[in-house]
């Protein structure tokens, strides 16, 4: 499954919700961004109809659907002739719940309420994460390969260290965007500051976005130049 922007309208997603404003923002949040939404359903008994139906690429799943059979019950049935990737949407479930949740093995979760940007990355994600486990294997010619095991989605601001998903915040992203697209030329101090922020800004502030996407980059990958500014090393392939 390749997630280019060019067929993001070919994934289908399926949501089950049985709060209905919650249902219809979330619809309004995934067409805009791209995506079909299959169905919105509110039941157990809907769900099923409709996974059989429409063939959906991945479901949104309310945990605590108010049915004869929760969200953790209706994916188990559906996991039984079906292998699609799922993403439960949580509100305060109990730690016992979490532990049947993990069981059907989802590819991701979403606390509610949550944003717009988090539901874009954990779809996303989620797709990824599923395609990986199919494949075994990194493999999109949308992905950089900017070292030491770690890649970079430009398009969609992902970071994958091997096959793994590594979750960064908004103004992360910008930087970490910015360096890739560089291609390991220096990007001054003055245009990160001015394209993350645009105003000046604490050089605490500063130092700590950078502290933190290097943490998340287990410190490699990112030069600083005194005075000037940061690039990407070009790593020895």
């Amino acid at each position: 499954m390749k997630l280019s922007g060019a067929n993001l309208s070919s994934i289908k997603i399926l949501i089950v919700e049985d709060e209905a404003i919650v249902s219809m923002e979330i619809k309004r949040v995934i067409e805009r961004i791209g995506y079909e939404v299959s169905a919105v359903v509110t039941n157990y008994k809907d769900a099923i109809q409709s996974v059989k139906r429409n063939k959906p690429d991945l479901i949104l799943m309310d945990i605590n659907l108010n049915s004869y059979k929760d969200g953790i019950e209706t994916v188990q049935e559906i996991k039984m002739t079906q292998d699609i990737p799922v993403i439960y949407l949580t509100a305060d479930s109990d730690s016992k719940t979490i532990e049947r949740a993990i069981q059907t093995d989802p590819v991701g979760y979403l606390q509610k309420p949550f944003k717009r940007e988090d539901l874009n990355s954990t779809i996303a994600l989620g797709l990824y994460k599923n395609k990986v486990d199919q494949n075994n294997s990194v493999v999109d010619n949308r992905l950089t390969d900017i070292g030491a095991g770690y890649y970079y989605d430009v398009e969609y601001e992902l970071l994958y260290y091997k096959n793994e998903p590594i979750k960064l915040s908004p103004k992360e992203k910008i930087l970490l965007t910015k360096l890739v697209q560089a291609k390991g030329h220096i990007v001054t101090f003055r245009e990160l500051e001015h394209l993350i922020w645009n105003e000046v800004v604490s050089e605490n502030t500063f130092r700590n976005l950078v502290y933190r996407l290097r943490t998340k980059l287990d410190h490699k990958l990112i030069d600083t130049i005194p005075t000037f500014g940061l690039k990407l090393e070009v790593q020895q392939k």
